[in-house]
């Protein structure tokens, strides 16, 4: 299971949002699943949370997606870089063929885009 966090995902975890929380848990605890932070939602996080960045790029079971080429062509043609890295971020490939779901608190910010998404409302 390949997972997204957008930046209000990453804020939801620092502030003790329970599904956010049982997300990062099962990905440092279990085999096959995969939780990845892009770097501009990890900004955008800490701008809203200040030290959401810090601290959840120190936990074991999050990996932080660099700004690569390819991922700033994509971000370029977007009004937001966090929701466009995000979305980016879950697209096929070659590691992740079917992609990965973007985990979020605000699941109608992601209506109408070509994602899956995975409401961390509580």
């Amino acid at each position: 299971m390949h997972i997204i966090l957008d930046d209000t995902a990453m804020a939801a975890a620092g502030q003790g949002n329970v599904l956010a929380s049982r997300l990062i848990h099962r990905a440092h605890a279990q085999v096959g699943w995969y939780l990845y932070a892009p770097t501009c939602a990890l900004v955008e996080a800490d701008r809203t949370r200040p030290g959401t960045a810090e601290h959840l790029a120190a936990l074991p079971g999050i990996t932080v997606l660099d700004l690569d080429l390819p991922a700033a062509l994509a971000v370029a043609r977007h009004e937001t870089w966090a929701a466009a890295h995000c979305q980016y971020a879950a697209q096929p490939t070659p590691d992740r063929p079917d992609g990965a779901i973007i985990a979020t608190t605000v699941p109608g910010r992601w209506i109408g885009e070509p994602v899956r998404v995975l409401d961390l409302t509580p």
